[in-house]
């Protein structure tokens, strides 16, 4: 179980399995489509569409609700991870200020015994 065994490959067949290539022949017409239909009889033309436009975004009331609240919980969000980040500005400060006079009492208490 602790030694370690080395898987022990096939020797080779000797077979060997040739890429296939694809050929391009030159007797092969290309596909030609079949011209239009004519008819003699009036047709009404088809009516254009018209776009509208893009800059005007409307929103149902469903939707700005929904637009609201997304907003909103973005907002909630953020602010959280903002207010959370500063306040681990704020802990690890005022920790490193401990820690200084702490660090600074400890070295004058040791100028002062000699």
């Amino acid at each position: 179980m602790f030694q370690p065994r080395i898987p022990v490959n096939p020797l080779p067949t000797g077979i060997v399995t040739p890429l296939v290539q694809p050929t391009f022949t030159a007797d092969i017409a290309p596909h030609q489509t079949a011209a239009p239909v004519v008819c003699n009889h009036h047709h009404a033309p088809a009516p254009v569409p018209v776009p509208a436009p893009s800059s005007v975004a409307r929103l149902t009331p469903a939707g700005l609700a929904v637009v609201v609240a997304g907003g909103a919980g973005a907002v909630l969000v953020v602010g959280t991870v903002l207010v959370s980040m500063l306040l681990a500005v704020a802990v690890t400060a005022a920790s490193v200020a401990v820690c200084a006079v702490v660090l600074r009492s400890l070295l004058n208490g040791q100028h002062r015994r000699r």
